[in-house]
């Protein structure tokens, strides 16, 4: 059980006598009193709430006036009742157990803590009389009721119950026992009833539940000897949470037949389809893959969850030479911008970040897309269909017909789509495109073996980006330390030709400056806290090269020179690695030595 008293007695105090709120009713002039808004804001806020009949509350948090945390503080500070932080706690599992997690979510509380007989929660308002009383029928106990946020409540929801998978879907294991299972042999002997029962349509459901909770870009139900495991892709890091029975696996793989409308009696043969589901309220598209093994058929699903956001282009981790590089690129009027990496290395969010800033209500911009992952209000963006013809090229082909300004090719895949995106930006059109290649020099050798005119690529390439997914430190529990000898020579074997460190990180300005021959850096390391549930990580950031095209760049493409040597021009004119660009980041302490070097060669 944990020892919270410390915690909620530091976070209930008031900072100082003279701007206690205790005694006052109205959320404003606590704010108020407590220098949290001016008297401008008050009024402004008391003439919204009249005029709209929003609450104060709801009307400071949307507008960011008070964050949550401050006006839920003030709140407690107000009435004399406790506020828990959630994210700075450790909460057991057979006490946040106590409360169901539907019922967690339904009434927006999570149980903490647990006496002999009292049970303390967190709540968004413990003066709801109503929902105490029903938790202290439930609990069967005395409750006390503590402030909290939404979002910490939440999270807590969302990753911590989620652990509890493995118990859940023992339950419905339990229930799968009054059905014959042990002896289908294939999924051809299974009737409607046993695949669409509900102990199995229970255990998918779960699958994803816990897929979507937790952010994994992908889910991989694998039959094994002996077990089927179940592996979630988070992070760009793949992890078993579950294992099931083999003898279940045919009754989970037909209900995932069924769900995205495949042929559940063919075993032979790869399929793939989607289906779509919703969460929250947000529609999330799974593209399913079904490959026969030799233990059984193996599932891969993708969730790629629709109008997932456009971040900012800041917030991909861009920055410094390559964000100014990059941005000027994004003001030319026709050429071809290309953004390269493999699967899963977030050139479709960069992509975004850019249409973003492209658009506008003069400029006319066209998307072709496989699948359209992000959604952008104001753009057309189509969908490639092959089944009815629609193709990169067949709709590039389209797409000059309809007047553009801007064009995005979600990826160039052949010779037809590569020459195409070189004629649209020699006919005065912006191109933006993404190819699968490892660096931004590699990209000029892929577009001349597609049968590109050297000429042509020297024309028409304004600037190149390669990029990598990496996982990025959590920001309460990092810890510094000193590198090892080993990683002190790597840092300066990468880092020194970049005249001591005397760049720009971001384009605010920021610097980091370090003397590699009398100074000594810092590296980081996870470490692990309810934040991050206990991984060390939160979230993934880029790291990038951004390669300009110059006339000597120009020229060695008209020789067909190696990409190496290209390469090495780029560097010669002030490009950074991928590889330094994570090395800063490292330092910096966005993320680790080991990230970086984990994603270096991929």
């Amino acid at each position: 059980m944990p020892n919270d008293t410390a915690q909620l007695a530091q976070s209930t105090a008031p900072s100082s006598a003279s701007n206690s709120v205790r005694g006052i009713t109205n959320i404003m002039d606590a704010l108020y009193a407590k220098g949290l808004i001016d008297d401008e804001t008050l009024r402004r806020v008391k003439f919204e709430s009249v005029t709209t009949g929003l609450p104060y509350e709801q009307i400071i948090v949307s507008k960011n006036i008070v964050d949550e945390e401050k006006l839920q503080r003030t709140r407690a500070e107000m009435f004399g009742i406790g506020y828990i932080d959630l994210n700075s706690i450790s909460i057991p599992s057979e006490i946040l157990t106590r409360i169901p997690m539907d019922m967690a979510r339904a009434n927006n509380v999570v149980a903490f803590e647990e006496t002999a007989n009292r049970v303390k929660v967190a709540m968004l308002d413990p003066l709801d009389l109503q929902r105490v009383s029903f938790l202290e029928s439930y609990l069967k106990k005395k409750v006390d009721a503590y402030y909290s946020t939404n979002q910490a409540i939440q999270r807590i929801i969302d990753t911590k119950y989620g652990t509890q998978i493995n118990d859940e879907v023992t339950e419905a294991l339990e229930d799968v026992g009054v059905l014959d299972i042990s002896r289908q042999g294939a999924t051809s002997d299974l009737n409607e009833a046993e695949i669409n029962s509900a102990p199995v349509a229970k255990i998918v459901n779960m699958i994803l539940d816990y897929a979507i909770k937790h952010h994994a870009s992908d889910v991989h139900i694998e039959p094994r000897e002996g077990k089927v495991a179940v592996r979630y892709r988070i992070h760009g890091i793949l992890a078993e949470k579950l294992t099931l029975p083999n003898t279940l696996a045919p009754s989970v793989i037909s209900r995932i037949k069924i769900l995205a409308n495949m042929k559940i009696d063919e075993h032979r043969i790869p399929q793939d389809n989607r289906f779509q589901v919703k969460s929250d309220g947000n529609a999330v598209d799974i593209r399913v893959s079904v490959m026969p093994a030799i233990y059984g058929e193996k599932v891969v699903m993708r969730l790629l969850e629709k109008g997932g956001g456009v971040i900012s282009l800041e917030g991909t981790g861009l920055r410094g030479p390559a964000f100014k590089t990059y941005r000027e690129s994004l003001d030319k009027t026709q050429g071809i911008i290309l953004i390269t990496g493999p699967t899963g290395s977030g050139k479709t969010q960069t992509l975004a970040s850019s249409l973003a800033i492209l658009n506008d209500q003069e400029v006319n911009i066209l998307t072709i897309e496989d699948p359209v992952e992000i959604r952008i209000d104001g753009i057309t963006q189509v969908q490639v269909n092959p089944e009815v013809g629609l193709t990169f090229a067949s709709a590039m082909r389209a797409f000059l017909r309809q007047d553009p300004d801007i064009i995005m090719v979600g990826e160039i895949r052949d010779a037809e789509t590569a020459n195409l995106a070189v004629q649209a930006a020699l006919t005065g059109h912006l191109v933006l495109a993404t190819l699968h290649t490892n660096s931004a020099a590699g990209a000029l050798p892929r577009l001349l073996d597609m049968g590109i005119q050297p000429f042509l690529l020297s024309s028409t390439i304004n600037v190149i980006v390669a990029q990598r997914l990496v996982r990025r430190l959590c920001d309460e529990c990092k810890q510094a330390i000193d590198p090892t000898p080993q990683a002190m020579e790597m840092l300066h074997k990468v880092l020194d030709p970049l005249h001591g460190f005397d760049i720009k990180l971001d384009s605010a300005g920021q610097k980091i400056h370090f003397d590699s021959q009398t100074e000594q850096v810092k590296l980081y390391k996870p470490v692990g806290c309810p934040k991050c549930g206990d991984s060390g990580y939160l979230g993934r950031v880029g790291i990038f090269e951004c390669m300009r095209s110059s006339e000597k760049i120009g020229q060695m493409v008209v020789g067909q020179v190696p990409a190496s040597d290209i390469e090495k021009q780029a560097i010669a004119e002030g490009m950074i690695t991928m590889v330094q660009d994570g090395m800063m980041k490292a330092i910096q302490g966005v993320t680790t030595l080991e990230e970086v070097l984990r994603v270096q060669n991929t």
